[in-house]
C-alpha cells in the first residue's frame, strides 16, 4: 500500500475562481498564469479547468510547449520575454507572444530573420522596479519598437508591487499613464489584487488581466480578506491520515527539541506528511489542521515526514482518520492554504509550488 499521503487538484475550482474574476473584469480579457508549472498544480493538470481563458500567460518556452501539445490555439504570453536570441524563432514557430523589457530584447528582434510580425507587450517599470523601462525612456522604446519590420503590434504593460496594500495602485497608474498617453496598442496592467480590490477602476482593467493566485483559489491580500470572502474555493487539497496515536500525560513531550510539552491528559495524532512532502517545518504549535473535518492544531515541530495533532477536539480519530493539512476535507469543510502559510511565516503561493515530487496528485472534478 502506498504511504497515505495525496494532493488533489481540483477542476471545478479553477473554473469557479476564473468565473469569478471574469465577474471582476466583465469587460477585459483574461490571461490565466500559469507559470511556475500552474502554481505547483501541474500545468497539465489544471489545463481542463483554466481553458476557459482568453489566454494563458507563463515564464518560459518549456510551458510554452506543454500549453501548446495541450491542444490551446489562442493567445499565449511570455511574461519574461525571451532570454536569447534563438528563442525568437520558437516563438514565430509556436505564435507565441511574449514581453519586451529591456534593449538587449529589442536587438534581438531587430537582428531576428522572421517572415511572420511578432506580437510584443513592451513592459514599463512603474514603480516595482524589477522589469520593465522606465517612464522616461519608455516612449523610445516603443519608438525603436515600431521602426521594425519583425514586429506586428505592440501592447503595453506593467505591473504593481502594492495592489494588495495600503499604498495601493495610483502612483504606478499615473506614471503609467503619462508616460503611455497618445500611444496605441492594448493594455495589460492588473494582477490577481488589482482584479479583485481595483477593478471599478477601468483603467485598471484595461484590455487584459493578469490574475495569478486568485485562479488557484489563495487571497492575494491575506489576512485583510480571506478567500472565502473574495469568493474564491481552494484548487488544491493535500491531505494524509493519522498513523498513529499516543496517549500523553501531563509533562509529556512530543517530537524534537521537546517543544511541546501536555499540561494535562491528551491524545496525540501521528501524521504521514512532514517537510519532505512540502509540509513548511516552521509551522509550530498552534498551525490549524482538519482531522475528519473537524479544526485543530498541530504540536510539536514538524519532522522530516510525519507531524504530530491534538486530538482533543477529536476523540473519535484512531488511525487511518483523514487528516487535511489544507483545502477541502471530504466533509467539505475548508482549511485554506493562506492560514497554514501564515503560521509558516510565509504565503500561499509558496506552500502550493513547494509540494514535493514524492507526494502523488490526482485530479477531481
Amino acid at each position: 500500500m502506498p504511504r497515505p499521503i495525496q494532493a488533489t487538484i481540483h477542476t471545478a475550482a479553477l473554473r469557479h475562481n476564473l468565473a469569478r474574476v471574469r465577474q471582476s473584469v466583465p469587460d477585459a480579457r483574461v490571461w490565466a498564469v500559469v507559470k511556475a508549472n500552474a502554481y505547483g498544480h501541474g500545468i497539465e493538470r489544471a489545463y481542463e479547468g483554466l481553458r476557459g481563458a482568453d489566454g494563458f500567460a507563463l515564464l518560459d518556452l518549456a510551458e510554452a510547449e506543454r500549453v501548446r501539445a495541450l491542444g490551446w490555439r489562442g493567445p499565449i504570453l511570455l511574461l519574461e520575454g525571451v532570454f536569447e536570441p534563438r528563442d525568437l524563432e520558437l516563438c514565430s514557430r509556436l505564435g507565441l507572444w511574449h514581453a519586451v523589457h529591456c534593449d538587449e530584447q529589442i536587438d534581438m528582434l531587430a537582428a531576428h530573420k522572421t517572415q511572420v510580425g511578432h506580437r510584443v507587450f513592451l513592459k514599463m517599470n512603474s514603480g516595482m522596479n524589477r522589469l520593465g523601462f522606465r517612464p522616461e525612456r519608455f516612449r523610445a522604446a516603443w519608438a525603436r519598437l515600431d521602426a521594425l519590420p519583425q514586429v506586428d503590434e505592440i501592447s503595453l504593460m506593467t505591473h504593481f508591487s502594492d495592489a494588495d496594500g495600503p499604498r495601493g495602485i495610483a502612483h504606478q497608474m499615473q506614471a503609467f499613464a503619462e508616460a503611455t498617453r497618445d500611444l496605441p496598442g492594448e493594455r495589460s496592467l492588473a494582477n490577481s489584487a488589482a482584479v479583485l480590490r481595483h477593478a471599478s477602476d477601468l483603467q485598471v482593467r484595461a484590455d487584459w488581466v493578469r490574475p495569478g493566485i486568485a485562479v488557484y483559489g489563495s487571497a492575494p491580500d491575506f489576512p485583510e480578506h480571506s478567500a472565502a470572502e473574495w469568493g474564491l474555493a481552494p484548487t488544491m487539497t493535500l491531505a494524509s491520515r493519522l498513523l498513529a496515536v499516543q496517549q500523553l500525560q501531563p509533562g509529556d513531550t512530543v517530537g524534537y527539541g521537546s517543544s511541546f510539552t501536555a499540561a494535562e491528559p491528551m491524545r496525540v495524532g501521528v501524521v504521514a506528511c512532514g517537510y519532505a512532502d512540502g509540509y513548511p517545518r516552521h509551522c509550530s504549535t498552534g498551525t490549524p489542521v482538519l482531522v475528519d473535518g473537524v479544526r485543530t492544531r498541530l504540536v510539536g515541530r514538524v519532522s522530516m515526514d510525519m507531524l504530530m495533532v491534538d486530538l482533543t477536539p477529536v476523540p473519535h480519530a484512531r488511525f487511518g482518520t483523514e487528516v487535511t493539512l489544507w483545502g477541502r476535507a471530504a466533509n467539505g469543510t475548508w482549511l485554506s492554504i493562506d492560514e497554514v502559510a501564515q503560521a509558516a511565516g510565509t504565503l500561499g503561493y509558496e506552500l502550493m509550488c513547494a509540494v514535493a515530487p514524492r507526494v502523488p496528485v490526482v485530479v477531481a472534478d
